[in-house]
């Protein structure tokens, strides 16, 4: 998950975030599919077009964008690029801007900062602009109303223009606990937990044209069946949205979790414990 859409996420959710993205290896799953589907929908979204329009929502620190807008740029190498970066923490926004002034690629790309919700930018600033590009990535959870979000961002769109959305895969572990554990878990910034099954039914719902792309990943999560172990608690923690894993539930629930994390989201090899994260890549058609 993301730590995209809300102001409060700062400091130690922050950095619990950031150590999650490296215990998951999940950007790496991320980049590895983008570098698949892009070149070729970038050609599709781009023909005849002599300047091209970005919108980032949740973009956290940025790690993602600057490979998205990279190789973009790769591909129209002359054409002007502008980003809109919608971002709800501050701490992320400034990680982000510190990227980009130290990735060589970005340097003629106009870029223009929105640090608020998802929510916020659409009353501020809808119907202003339009996007040949949109990417949603792990930040469909904090939405309030997933019908409402797609319906406005898929009508920002340019012609020949793609929504892009990633998000945890149907059946996932995060998928399996997260709807488990829903009245457990589902209290925090995640009111409703939604998974690609859910982002498929609505858009159908809406007749919107779309394809999927699978986003396999996995990670180890050995440490989390280990009481003692900091990094393990850490982990548990991010996995079920709370700030001390241990402390915030029953003796009951904590045992509940941890038996569905070891027997319905994982596999086990080789006395290691891996955690089933795949994740969805949709594009949706303008």
């Amino acid at each position: 998950m993301s730590a995209e859409t809300h102001t409060c996420y700062e400091g130690c959710s922050v950095n619990i975030f950031q150590f999650y993205l490296e215990k998951s290896g999940e950007h790496a799953a991320i980049v590895k599919c983008l570098q698949n589907v892009l070149p070729a929908e970038f050609q599709r979204i781009g023909a005849g077009k002599s300047t091209l329009d970005v919108l980032g929502v949740g973009s956290g620190g940025g790690e993602m964008d600057v490979q998205i807008l990279s190789l973009l740029q790769s591909a129209f190498p002359s054409a002007p690029i502008t980003a809109d970066i919608v971002e709800g923490s501050s701490e992320l926004t400034a990680n982000f801007k510190a990227l980009a002034a130290k990735t060589a690629d970005l340097g003629k790309i106009q870029f223009s900062w929105h640090i608020m919700s998802s929510e916020d930018y659409q009353k501020a600033k809808g119907g202003i602009k339009e996007f040949d590009f949109i990417h949603m990535i792990q930040m469909i959870y904090y939405v309030k109303s997933l019908a409402e979000s797609i319906k406005f961002h898929h009508g920002l769109l340019k012609n020949n223009g793609r929504l892009m959305i990633i998000v945890e895969a149907a059946n996932s572990g995060w998928d399996v606990l997260w709807k488990t554990y829903k009245k457990e878990l589902c209290v925090g910034s995640i009111t409703e937990y939604r998974s690609s099954g859910e982002i498929t039914a609505c858009l159908k719902d809406q007749s919107l044209k779309f394809e999927e792309h699978p986003v396999p990943n996995s990670f180890d999560i050995t440490e989390c069946f280990d009481r003692s172990s900091v990094p393990g608690e850490r982990l548990l923690s991010f996995m079920t949205g709370t700030e001390h894993f241990y402390e915030s539930f029953s003796p009951e629930v904590r045992a509940g979790i941890l038996d569905v994390l070891r027997n319905k989201c994982s596999t086990e090899k080789d006395g290691r414990v891996f955690f089933n994260s795949n994740l969805t890549c949709i594009f949706v058609h303008a």
